[in-house]
């Protein structure tokens, strides 16, 4: 697999001090910008959920001025607890919210009632968060702004009006996840759940829950792990290394999928590396721990199948946005819970079940033949 060449490659390269200038040469953002992710300027984003908010294709400003503030409080937190700098977020969080008709402009006709109820529900939790700041609570602040923030995704969910673009003719006859789906993963040492992104890789996460539907992952060891990279499993027993579907008895290849920032579609079967797009950058990047993404052949962009790998962000060898994955790999997903489970896991553990608890609905099969 690819994975094993670059990872090794890495660890070389760090070893010696010269990663840090090929990871400068190689990032930057497209210039393009026909879909708005309304990502802020700064520090590169490490929080899994962030990132999954900030990707849900949504247009309305106010909403993302929104997350923005409530996004900002963690750093401004960690940053010597600036108490100030945190009530400014919520000022400009309570400005938004008390201005309702903004954002339920963006909202389809059927949510409106419960978007109201959502922001009914902001309101009452924001006067808590500030009640919170004033008393200079630093762990209530920080537990009631990831409620916020929960809510707010809740909101940008209801303003998804329909599926953002149409996967290429080639690829039909493969699953597609039309939207997001939520699979809780057993292991022998903890529980972990998953939020996978169709609305970035309908393909591979389609892919993904499939086979999480037809219960593959169920009682398979994880096969690979590297400290500080990845931990990788989805190898079936027998000599394959990948999925044959019963239906056709042949290997179900997934091709590499990768949706750029200010694309309004992803790019398929070509590495931004290979496409000649080295300062572009994926909607879905390798910044956080817990990244879920396919593995492939070496030489096959579009021989991936069933195998995946968790990538364990470490951001002396992996800093978020200067990677040697990004561009190369199709990323879908993200751990939400269970970070510490995944730290603990090595070669040999065992995935004792996996189940799709949220989002099923949003597979879509191919059309029989």
């Amino acid at each position: 697999m690819l994975i094993n060449h670059l990872l090794n490659f890495g660890k070389r390269l760090a070893r010696t001090g010269i990663i840090a200038l090929l990871l400068v040469l190689s990032v930057g953002l497209s210039a393009a910008a026909s879909r708005d992710y309304g990502l802020p300027a700064g520090n590169a984003i490490t929080d899994g959920r962030a990132l999954l908010r900030y990707s849900l294709p949504v247009d309305n400003k106010p909403v993302r001025k929104l997350q923005t503030s409530l996004e900002d409080i963690a750093t401004q937190l960690r940053a010597n607890r600036r108490w100030g700098a945190v009530k400014k977020d919520i000022g400009e969080a309570e400005k938004i919210v008390n201005r309702p008709s903004e954002l339920l402009a963006s909202v389809v006709a059927d949510k409106k009632t419960e978007a109201e109820s959502v922001i009914a529900q902001l309101k009452e939790g924001l006067a808590s968060l500030r009640q919170a700041t004033d008393a200079k609570d630093k762990e209530k602040t920080r537990t009631l702004r990831g409620n916020l923030l929960s809510m707010v995704g809740q909101l940008q969910g209801f303003m998804v009006r329909e599926f953002p673009f149409e996967v290429p003719a080639e690829y039909s006859n493969l699953p597609q996840l039309k939207g997001r789906a939520t699979v809780e993963m057993a292991t022998n040492k903890g529980t972990l759940t998953l939020i996978v992104d169709g609305y970035s890789a309908p393909v591979t996460a389609g892919n993904f829950v499939d086979l999480v539907e037809r219960g593959f992952y169920n009682g398979l060891p994880f096969v690979r792990s590297e400290e500080s990279y990845v931990l990788q499993t989805g190898d079936p027993v027998g000599p394959e290394q990948g999925f044959i579907d019963p239906a056709t008895g042949k290997y179900r290849s997934v091709p590499l999928e990768i949706l750029v920032r200010g694309d309004s579609a992803p790019t398929y079967g070509i590495t931004l590396e290979d496409a000649g797009r080295y300062r572009d950058q994926p909607v879905l990047p390798f910044s956080a721990f817990g990244t879920v993404a396919m593995a492939r052949p070496e030489s096959q962009p579009n021989g991936g199948s069933s195998q995946f790998f968790f990538f364990l962000f470490e951001p002396e060898l992996t800093p978020a946005g200067l990677n040697l994955l990004d561009g190369r790999y199709a990323v879908f997903g993200y751990v939400v819970e269970g970070q510490e489970v995944l730290d603990k896991l090595k070669q040999g553990d065992v995935i004792e079940s996996a189940k799709v608890i949220d989002g099923a609905e949003n597979l879509v099969q191919p059309p029989v033949a």
